[in-house]
C-alpha cells in the first residue's frame, strides 16, 4: 500500500484535563490517567502507520491540548494557516505550531488580529471536490472564511454549529474518499444542511445517529478506503462497508475526557488529499 499520506501527531506527554473549555471537559479535571493516554496514543499512532507516515512534533510543557494537532492549522499545498485559539489556555500553541510549519517547508498564513479560527477541527477538504468546508459558531468565525479562501486558494463552503456539544465540525462532520460524508445533521443550522445537501448527493451521505455521534465516531481518520475511529456501532459500520469502507478501532477513552479523538489527535499535512486508485 502506497503511504503517500502524511499525518502529523504529537505525543501526549503533557496531555491532562485541568480546564474545561468545551463540555466534555467538565467534570473531568484531574481524571486523566497519563499512562493509559500514552498507550492509547501509541495504539493509534501504530495503527495510523498501517496506512500513512506518521511525522512528530515535540510536545511541549504547558499546553495539554498540544496532543490534538488538528487544530495546529489548515493546511493546501504547501501553504498552512496556523489557528488563532478563541481560549487563552490554547493560544501558546500557536508559536510552536507556526515554527514547526516553517521548518518544514510551509508558507505560513497568519489570521488577521482578533480573529478565531482552529484549523482543521474547523476545515476539512471534500474528498472528490476541491473545496474546503469551513465551521463556525464556538470556535472559529466566519471572518475567517475570506482569509482562507483567498490564501489557499480554495473554494471554502462555510457550515454553522448549533450544539455546544460538537465545538468543531471534525467532532460531527467527515468527508470520505470518493466525496461521501459521514455526519450528524443535528449539529448545524438549516442553511449549512441545505449547503451539505446541494454538494453532497444524498446516496453519499451517511448519516450517523446522536448516540454515535456522541462518542465522536465522526472525528475520524479517513485514509483510502479505510477510516480510523474510537468506537463505532454495529449500524454504522455495515453502513460504510455498503460503500466499500473497512473501520478500524482503538480506544482513546482518555480523550474523550477532553472532548477529542482520532481526527482531534491528527493533522494531515498533504491536503487537499489526492483520490485513492
Amino acid at each position: 500500500m502506497s503511504k503517500h499520506t502524511r499525518i502529523l501527531m504529537c505525543p501526549p506527554t503533557y496531555f491532562h484535563v485541568n480546564y474545561a473549555i468545551n463540555p466534555w471537559m467538565k467534570g473531568n479535571e484531574d481524571q486523566v490517567c497519563q499512562e493509559s493516554a500514552m498507550e492509547q496514543w501509541q495504539a493509534l499512532r501504530d495503527l495510523v502507520s498501517r496506512f500513512a507516515t506518521v511525522e512528530e512534533i515535540e510536545p511541549q510543557q504547558g499546553v495539554p491540548d498540544m496532543v490534538f494537532t488538528a487544530n495546529a492549522g489548515t493546511v493546501a499545498g504547501k501553504r498552512a494557516v496556523v489557528s488563532a485559539f478563541a481560549h487563552k489556555e490554547r493560544q501558546p500553541e500557536e508559536a510552536y505550531f507556526a515554527r514547526w510549519f516553517r521548518n518544514n517547508g510551509f508558507e505560513v498564513g497568519e489570521l488577521p488580529a482578533g480573529v478565531r479560527y482552529e484549523g482543521a477541527g474547523d476545515s476539512l477538504f471534500d474528498r472528490a471536490g476541491q473545496w474546503l468546508w469551513a465551521g463556525s459558531g464556538f470556535r472559529s468565525d466566519e471572518a475567517a472564511q475570506d482569509f482562507l479562501r483567498d490564501f489557499l486558494g480554495v473554494e471554502v463552503l462555510g457550515l454553522k454549529l448549533v450544539d455546544e456539544r460538537f465545538y468543531h465540525i471534525d467532532t460531527c462532520f467527515c468527508p470520505l474518499t470518493g466525496g461521501y460524508l459521514m455526519y450528524f445533521p443535528d449539529a448545524y443550522d438549516v442553511a449549512s444542511n441545505e449547503r451539505i445537501h446541494a454538494r453532497v448527493p444524498a446516496e453519499k451521505r451517511i448519516k450517523v445517529t446522536e448516540e454515535e455521534a456522541a462518542v465522536f465516531s465522526c472525528n475520524a481518520i479517513n485514509v483510502g478506503k479505510d477510516i480510523i475511529m474510537h468506537e463505532c456501532s454495529e449500524r454504522l459500520r455495515a453502513a460504510l462497508a455498503e460503500h466499500g469502507f473497512e473501520v478500524h478501532t482503538t480506544s482513546l477513552s482518555e480523550f474523550l475526557k477532553a472532548g477529542g479523538s482520532a481526527k482531534c489527535l491528527s493533522l494531515k499535512l498533504d491536503e487537499p488529499e489526492q483520490l485513492e486508485e
